[in-house]
């Protein structure tokens, strides 16, 4: 059976000094899968977009930025991740200058400016754990894992270092 996952981008938009990053707190909706977690912003991808052109799109719809420099930190597969089980594949970037003012909120919850260091003690999806720490280390070469869920829950993770 061939693999086809849901397209998605995933993007961490750092502070001008790279000491924090703006996450949302899915906060608003409790019927949401992701609530009370917190996340990086981005989105699925649009049958028209490549993945810079859908990730700045997300950014801009989630949090009013435009993305300036953005850089591609890896690639996860997340086969099973979705609330049926789908698979999901996403292209996850650190973005690394932007212009504007984030929004406070948004429909999904609050917009905050997180200390990077303080970042792994908040409630995130617990795959988040694993691949975190590369894309806070700017020195990180880009990445390609693969992380299947289960029941909400990572059941394995591996990836391959690749040189950019």
């Amino acid at each position: 059976m061939p693999y086809t996952p849901i397209l998605a981008t995933l993007g961490y938009v750092f502070s001008p000094d790279g000491r924090q990053v703006l996450m949302i707190h899915r906060n608003t909706r409790p019927d949401d899968p992701h609530f009370g977690k917190y996340n990086g912003l981005g989105g699925k991808l649009e049958r028209h977009e490549d993945v810079v052109s859908g990730l700045k799109r997300e950014i801009r719809e989630e949090a009013g930025i435009e993305c300036q420099t953005v850089r591609l930190a890896g690639t996860i597969s997340w086969p099973g991740f979705g609330r049926r089980g789908e698979d999901w594949f996403g292209f996850i970037f650190r973005v690394e200058s932007f212009t504007g003012t984030p929004f406070a909120a948004n429909a999904e919850g609050t917009l905050e400016w997180i200390d990077v260091d303080r970042v792994l003690t908040l409630p995130l999806w617990e795959g988040d754990y694993y691949f975190l720490p590369r894309i806070f280390d700017p020195a990180s070469p880009p990445f390609h894992g693969v992380m299947p869920y289960h029941n909400g829950k990572p059941q394995s993770w591996s990836f391959t270092l690749t040189n950019d």
